[in-house]
């Protein structure tokens, strides 16, 4: 499976460019104050899911998989302050939070699979290897 196959990234990437077009409308303190911390939160998330995805070992992976969910839910507090802010209208927010809450699902589930997937794989691997040196 390629990075760019993963729903969740593909996701990932839609609401971070989605967030992007609505900051850089806003003026040049509201960038600087909120909106640096929104899209930096937002592109981390799709971000660390690239990092994890081209580690060698699958606890690393499923670690930058934790760091996209600590991402996901740091996208969801700037976004509630530029909600509470008057920032983004009440659609778009609602729009965002239940984006947010979709790619947690998908997050968590991947994570879950991440473990299973590598460990059937390392096993195949072992045994190739012991094939071939005896």
């Amino acid at each position: 499976m390629k990075l760019d196959e993963l729903i969740v990234y593909q996701l990932s990437m839609l609401m971070a460019e989605e967030i992007w077009d609505i900051v850089m409308k806003w003026d040049y303190f509201t960038k600087d104050a909120i909106g640096k911390q929104l899209i930096r939160s937002a592109d981390s998330i799709a971000a660390n899911l690239s990092e994890g995805f081209g580690r060698f070992f699958y606890k690393e992976e499923r670690q930058f998989c934790y760091y996209s969910r600590g991402s996901l839910y740091e996208t969801k507090t700037w976004l509630t302050k530029a909600s509470n802010r008057g920032l983004i209208n009440s659609d778009d927010f609602e729009k965002f939070k239940k984006e947010i809450n979709n790619i947690g699902v998908k997050l968590n589930n991947y994570i879950k699979s991440i473990g299973k997937k590598k460990q059937s794989w390392n096993k195949i691997q072992l045994n190739d290897d012991q094939l071939t040196t005896e």
